[in-house]
């Protein structure tokens, strides 16, 4: 059984009581890490546009998860409790989401950031390849990278996903939708047969304007 929200807290901060200081210094580092894949995402756009006449990447986000979501985490895999743990454990503390034009961009953006020695690839999830049950779509990679402090060079582990704009728009209403407190358990089955055929459209929309996409530019050579 999940702890409600204020006792996850509490229990949070009883915890690292003792360890407050490193765990804020922990965090400022998953947020220098967000900036250094940020700026790389930003740098490849740059290139696509400079040589050919177009930004591949629709959108950048980042998010760095709560304590309390953390701590949950912890919690549900039954670990201990601790900054080490924490960093040794949870690898989607930092996360970045890059949305892409086209199904083609998503893998040429995850192949260029990969190929850059200062990325570690730790662990690959294709979900577009092979969608959840739910018809969830996205690539997802566990990637390390350094962050240069005054004194050291640190290896920070981030979540990267990436999107086309319909797997985006699918993925935000689903999650919308499928958590609404209220509905009954027959209304949410209901609705998680509707979700998933629309997930198939989306992916039938995906391919569709990959294929225009793909067709202009033979007519254009």
């Amino acid at each position: 059984m999940n702890m409600p929200e204020e006792l996850i807290k509490q229990a949070f901060d009883e915890e690292f009581e003792e360890q407050l200081l490193a765990i804020r210094q922990s965090m400022s580092y998953y947020r220098c890490a967000l900036m250094e894949v940020e700026t790389k995402f930003k740098v490849l756009n740059e290139q696509f546009s400079l040589y050919y006449d177009r930004n591949p990447i629709e959108s950048i986000s980042t998010r760095i998860k709560s304590e309390a979501s953390i701590l949950r985490k912890l919690q549900n895999r039954n670990l201990p409790l601790s900054l080490e743990s924490m960093e040794e454990n949870i690898f989607d503390i930092a996360g970045v989401r890059v949305i892409g034009s086209f199904l083609e961009d998503i893998y040429d953006l995850a192949n260029y950031f990969l190929k850059q020695d200062d990325v570690h690839l730790i662990e690959t999830k294709d979900y577009i390849q092979h969608p959840k049950p739910n018809g969830y779509r996205s690539l997802h990679l566990i990637v390390e990278i350094p962050i240069f402090l005054a004194n050291e060079k640190k290896w920070v582990k981030v979540e990267v996903q990436f999107r086309t704009i319909a797997m985006n728009f699918w993925a935000s209403l689903e999650h919308k939708l499928r958590y609404k407190k209220e509905l009954s358990q027959e209304r949410l089955a209901e609705i998680d047969s509707e979700l998933l055929e629309c997930a198939k459209l989306c992916a039938t929309l995906d391919q569709k304007m990959q294929n225009i996409k793909g067709s202009k530019l033979a007519q254009e050579l």
